[in-house]
């Protein structure tokens, strides 16, 4: 069974669900992607919670976790990133685990894994980007936005948060879109259109850059700390691209890469190889 709690951290509070039939287990941390939340992993937990601890957190700003608005919180991937931090090393207590990351959560899960690289027993990459190579035509309306932040370039920037745009990322690039779950997108949506959520994502598509910034660091802790790597990467993803999947291999030449005929949320309709695969990498 999945538990879902609120924890308070830096005074707010932070939404996270929670499986396992024992903490003693290895613990998985799920880290979700735009525009979703741990929603996204609500199938994939139950397929691995038989022999992992499983903690799957929204950030703040997502699903169920506080929301403060722009005037009130700083919203960058550094900020969210030591929110995620301090919960779980500070309320729960981890001292080691392995990380999931897609999408926002590799510029996450990676802040958290370079600082602490000797609490990560293992790296599973799901269209989660560390690569110039891997950034996808799709960017590029946003980076007139990046170079120079005003209304005009805001406005192609903005179509990323319609309903249209949602479901697009949902079921561009997957084999049959009837296996897709409206929930996904509907949920996302519901979260996206909620009263001063486009400034906050805003703030956070703006900042993304910042992620390139550090994609150097990255590469060295991948290099010098080797840690062990599953890639499962959805192949027709507009993102994020299979050559930042397969850059990945330079740093880390014992990566494990499986291309999947899926698009950016491999999760909606490859969740049973995906856990399989990650219930092998990770025994």
């Amino acid at each position: 069974m999945t538990s879902y709690h609120h924890a308070k951290v830096r005074g707010l509070k932070l939404f996270y669900r929670e499986a396992g039939s024992s903490k003693d287990l290895p613990t998985v941390v799920l880290l979700h992607g735009f525009p979703s939340s741990s929603h996204m992993f609500r199938d994939l937990i139950p397929q691995l919670a038989d022999k992992f601890h499983v903690i799957a957190p929204d950030y703040v700003g997502f699903g169920y976790s506080d929301s403060p608005g722009v005037l009130d919180f700083e919203y960058t991937f550094d900020n969210l990133a030591a929110h995620v931090e301090d919960l779980l090393f500070e309320n729960l207590g981890l001292k080691q685990f392995s990380i999931y990351v897609q999408d926002y959560g590799a510029p996450i899960g990676y802040r958290i894994a370079s600082k602490h690289p000797d609490a990560i027993r293992g790296i599973v990459v799901q269209n989660g980007n560390a690569y110039t190579e891997g950034i996808g035509g799709a960017f590029d309306p946003i980076k007139p936005f990046w170079a120079n932040r005003n209304s005009e370039t805001e406005k192609p920037v903005r179509a990323l948060l319609t309903r249209e745009m949602t479901v697009f990322q949902y079921t561009h690039g997957v084999g049959d879109s009837e296996r897709i779950s409206p929930d996904s997108y509907t949920v996302d949506q519901f979260f996206l259109d909620r009263p001063g959520n486009a400034a906050i994502q805003l703030n956070l598509l703006h900042n993304y850059q910042s992620n390139v910034g550090l994609y150097d660091r990255w590469h060295e802790y991948f290099r010098s700390r080797q840690p062990r790597m599953l890639i499962l990467w959805g192949k027709n993803d507009p993102f994020f691209t299979v050559e930042g999947a397969k850059a990945y291999k330079r740093d880390l030449p014992n990566a494990e890469l499986h291309l999947i005929d899926t698009g950016h949320f491999a999760l909606e309709d490859c969740t049973p190889f995906i856990a399989e695969r990650i219930r092998k990498f990770l025994n």
